[in-house]
């Protein structure tokens, strides 16, 4: 399994493709403003989510 991150000013998004591409997990969360140990903090979040999930 593939995973990106998308890290914007106002959301962050994680997209998981299975190996032959096709989209398995599609999810989005508001970016914390100003706080760099809660962006890290939501980007982990969101992996450990994903991987249940899938």
């Amino acid at each position: 399994m593939r995973i990106g991150i998308d890290l914007g000013g106002t959301k962050t998004e994680i997209l998981c493709l299975s190996p032959d591409g096709q989209e398995v997990l599609r999810k989005r969360i508001p970016s914390p403003q100003g706080n760099y140990s809660a962006t890290v903090t939501a980007i982990r979040d969101l992996v450990l989510s994903a991987e249940q999930e899938t």
